[in-house]
């Protein structure tokens, strides 16, 4: 009898406390005859007679004695759960779970989470950094934060962060010394470079625009890493020209570690996004997310 409805349970145990159908059902904002379909239900399952009927009272047999003692305490842990399951649902707390780039993580995401969790203390952020593009609902994500062309086009998308972006081609002043500063894209193919690996092994050509022009190369490696830092201090070093975003570049350049060429063939491109699957039941910790951002821009 473990596949006892639980409606047919909780309407037997308001006519029992209530001694009443129709107290019951004032109770519960339902109908009389509602409870008594339920508890018709219920006997013919079990097989026994749990409350004495008559027009004038209603009294619990045996076995309804017996079976409310044990299920109040059941029902009222029930009641319990679902209390503080809309706890979630109300209010802003739980786990907000994030997927994203590896450069969101870094330089965009910090300052807009340290302000987001001052403004909901209930909320644990958990963030992984990632530059594969995965399906972040099956890998038990809330949301993903990831450039344009890598968005799935069945996925609602909310701007975060800066608007536009840029990617920054830069060598240290001893290797232009050295080598010469390259006045075309083209020119860097006769250079040593700085290249990032991604998890997925692939390395990216470098991009650059100018006007309507585009040109992608695969430049000559010196340093191959899938370290940010131990790219930027290679080429801080003088082992090569390095291509990445100008904010990780940024430090160095204002420190004079690096200096930017070919900056009138700087690509620049547009920020990133957050990227969910529905607006319906969303989790009250993402609702808050998804409304923060869109209250920021």
């Amino acid at each position: 009898m473990t596949d006892l409805p639980l409606a047919d349970l909780d309407a037997f145990t308001a006519v029992a406390q209530e001694r009443s159908f129709r107290a019951a059902a004032r109770r519960r904002g339902v109908s009389a005859s509602s409870l008594s379909e339920a508890l018709k239900r219920l006997e013919e399952r079990l097989g026994l007679r749990l409350l004495n009927r008559t027009t004038r009272s209603v009294t619990l047999t045996e076995a309804g004695e017996r079976l409310i003692e044990r299920l109040s305490p059941a029902l009222g842990e029930v009641a319990s759960a679902l209390e503080d399951v809309n706890r979630f649902r109300d209010s802003a707390t739980g786990t907000l779970r994030l997927n994203v780039a590896t450069v969101v993580a870094r330089a965009i995401l910090p300052d807009i989470a340290a302000d987001f969790l001052k403004a909901y203390p209930g909320i644990v952020l958990e963030v992984s950094a990632d530059d594969s593009f995965i399906d972040v609902l099956a890998a038990g994500f809330d949301a993903g934060v990831r450039y344009d062309e890598r968005l799935e086009k069945d996925m609602i998308a909310v701007p975060i962060g800066p608007r536009r972006q840029r990617f920054v081609t830069a060598a240290s002043p001893a290797y232009l010394l050295a080598n010469g500063e390259p006045r075309h894209p083209r020119e860097v193919l006769d250079h040593a470079c700085i290249r990032h690996r991604f998890a997925s092994g692939r390395m990216s050509s470098w991009e650059f625009e100018r006007g309507d022009e585009t040109i992608r190369i695969s430049p000559r490696p010196r340093v191959i890493a899938n370290t940010l830092e131990l790219e930027i201090g290679a080429a801080a070093s003088g082992l090569g020209i390095i291509a990445t975003f100008e904010e990780f570049l940024a430090p160095s350049i204002a420190r004079g570690e690096l200096v930017p060429i070919l900056q009138d063939w700087q690509q620049d491109f547009p920020g990133p996004y957050l990227y969910y699957a529905s607006r319906k039941h969303m989790p009250p910790p993402l609702r808050a997310f998804v409304d923060f951002i869109k209250g920021r821009r």
